[in-house]
């Protein structure tokens, strides 16, 4: 079977664009649709003809091209059924699959962001599409959920294979890699990382894909039950999502 083509591309003020295409049906998919201009241009510039939105939760900067992008092409919107999408056809839930051009599609449930959130699971690929769940060197932040739900849904996706790439939702990586040096001081690979993540963007370059070995590795919020964090915050005996919800607050004071 011929791999997936991937184009990433910013919209709006710092969202991640992303199209999914299959070279061998023709089948499209917008990760969520940002914003339509740079998703024509996109599609546009790649030759391709969009035929999916897989929509992860309700927030405007995901959700605003919806109605547009489908009126213009027919597209099937595939999103989280505990919450209010524009335009949707078709509403899954955590541990529902569907098929996209053959492949397998798991839905994978993470509340936190938003109370509804779905992340994009390809097996086959290994490919995971986190959205505002998880971000490299983050996690989003809890509009609707509780600091508990969210690092049960961070456990889920860090559950998944190592290997597997993580495409997330926005450009925040910066701003997360001077935070997580503030909580996991003594990480060296987190040392490294920061370094490599202020010369890409200084060159103007993205920091997405990730992995999720990388993150395992370097990000905090998937590192609760880490001894030197513990130590560091004084939770030696605390639970990993008390652990976790004191990270995400000193992130939102951050």
């Amino acid at each position: 079977m011929t791999p997936l083509e991937i184009d990433l591309f910013p919209c709006r003020s710092d969202n991640f664009g992303v199209l999914l295409h299959d070279p061998a049906t023709g089948a499209t998919a917008s990760i969520d649709a940002p914003e339509e201009k740079p998703i024509l241009d996109a599609l546009a510039r790649r030759g391709w003809t969009l035929s999916h939105i897989f929509t992860t939760h309700h927030h405007n900067d995901h959700v605003e091209a919806n109605l547009t992008l489908k009126n213009r092409f027919g597209a099937t919107i595939i999103g989280p059924a505990r919450e209010t999408i524009p335009g949707i056809d078709r509403k899954v839930d955590g541990g529902d699959s569907f098929d996209f051009a053959g492949r397998r599609v798991e839905v994978i449930l993470t509340p936190g962001h938003t109370a509804g959130h779905i992340c994009f699971h390809l097996p086959a690929e290994k490919l995971l599409f986190a959205a505002d769940t998880l971000f490299a060197l983050g996690c989003g932040r809890l509009f609707e959920g509780t600091p508990a739900q969210m690092w049960e849904s961070l456990e889920k996706l860090a559950a998944l294979p190592e290997e597997t790439t993580v495409y997330f939702g926005h450009e925040y990586t910066l701003s997360n890699a001077r935070f997580a040096i503030t909580v996991d001081p003594g990480n060296a690979a987190l040392a490294s990382r920061v370094a490599e993540i202020e010369s890409l963007r200084a060159a103007g370059a993205f920091t997405a894909p990730t992995t999720i070995g990388l993150e395992k590795a370097t990000n905090p919020f998937l590192r609760a039950a880490d001894p030197s964090i513990r130590r560091h915050l004084g939770m030696e005996t605390a639970s990993d999502a008390e652990v976790f919800a004191e990270i995400r607050a000193r992130k939102d004071r951050f």
